[in-house]
């Protein structure tokens, strides 16, 4: 027999039983179908200092980089050489917020700072561009940047990557065995390389890279040096000259930076702002690894296929460049204590990791002549 108190447990049992169904149910469809808030994709749109060639390939290759570890959050508008400003108007674009970005050479604005072509293209204290970068990262160079950009009242954040081999001392008419063959030579190059050959007795032009070899064929510049073997062929270098110089000081040690309007930088999350410097790190071994492949490959082209003689400088014509580059980093270490501090910086690093490198790197010459002559 069910009296009515057992009618009303009963009731009372299912309610509560079906509160806990539904429940359940309701957290169910909950994990099923979260509500995501999806944010917009960041894009930014960076200029590149090239127009086509492996250089703008570098460009690409760290924009690739950036979207494989980013994903969705933040894409890389790449632009082409001049497409929003002229290069030499890059830095003042980003630094104004016109572009978010650059991929350029610090050597194509040091007209605001010498100091600026310390950074890649400064004097050879006995290393590569590889200790060089080094000491961006590792010897208190960074931090010297950033002290310069903020002397100069920049708002850019800039990283280096990409260490290029030694650039090639160039093209001429003829094969240059002495540095007096140099003098009042009409000579194509930039940074501080142009205050070390005019220190020689060159007469020095600063020219964007494809301006160079009409130059040289309309006789506006007798000679000419750009980056590497790969460039210079694309640009037909070989077609006006039959002359090619391997090795130099003028340019011994180069890299790319990569720089974004500050403001923008440090308004991204912390994670997209570590993708950006992180992918430009990951993009010095591909650099190196692929660059260095292709620029053999041309100099095999350019000497083999289109009989272009290729020297490699003499030690005495080096010789002289280094005597050169100490005057002129005496002359401007005199007139800026900054340019001086950033010169005793790398040269203290330089004697402690060449000390080391030299002492345990073997001869690699010696072991490339016993198996290939």
């Amino acid at each position: 027999m069910t009296s009515k108190v057992d009618t009303k447990t009963l009731n009372r049992r299912r309610f509560l039983k079906g509160s806990a169904v539904a429940a359940g149910t309701a957290a169910v469809g909950t994990v099923a179908m979260p509500h995501v808030s999806r944010a917009q994709t960041k894009t930014l749109k960076v200029q590149a200092a090239w127009g086509g060639g492996i250089f703008l390939d570098n460009a690409k290759s760290y924009v690739e980089r950036v979207h494989a570890m980013a994903g969705d959050s933040l894409k890389i508008d790449l632009l082409p050489v001049n497409s929003v400003v002229k290069t030499s108007q890059m830095q003042d674009a980003v630094h104004r917020g016109v572009l978010d970005g650059a991929h350029y050479v610090p050597a194509y604005w040091y007209s605001k700072s010498k100091t600026a072509s310390l950074f890649g293209t400064g004097p050879c204290f006995g290393w590569s561009s590889q200790e060089v970068l080094g000491w961006v990262y590792y010897g208190g160079g960074q931090e010297l940047f950033d002290e310069l950009m903020g002397s100069l009242g920049l708002n850019v954040v800039s990283f280096f990557n990409s260490p290029m081999p030694a650039q090639p001392l160039g093209w001429f008419k003829e094969e240059i065995k002495d540095a007096s063959q140099m003098k009042g030579l009409k000579y194509r190059t930039v940074g501080l390389a142009a205050d070390v050959l005019l220190e020689m007795g060159m007469s020095v032009v600063q020219l964007p890279g494809g301006e160079i070899q009409p130059a040289m064929k309309s006789g506006l510049i007798d000679a000419a040096e750009f980056n590497n073997p790969t460039s210079d062929r694309d640009f037909g270098m070989q077609d006006v000259s039959k002359h090619y110089h391997l090795a130099s000081f003028h340019q011994s040690q180069e890299f790319f930076e990569v720089t974004f309007n500050k403001k923008m930088y440090e308004g991204l999350p912390k994670e997209l702002q570590a993708i950006l410097k992180y992918a430009s790190e990951a993009e010095n071994s591909n650099f190196y690894w692929h660059n260095t492949k292709r620029y053999a490959e041309d100099l095999g082209k350019l000497r083999n296929d289109q009989g272009v003689n290729v020297y490699r400088t003499p030690d005495s014509v080096m010789a002289e460049q280094l005597k050169a580059w100490d005057k002129v980093v005496d002359r401007l270490s005199g007139e800026d204590a900054f340019f001086a501090k950033v010169v005793e910086s790398q040269k203290k690093y330089a004697k402690e990791v060449m000390g080391y490198m030299n002492l345990n790197q073997p001869d690699y010459q010696l072991a490339y002549k016993h198996y290939f002559g």
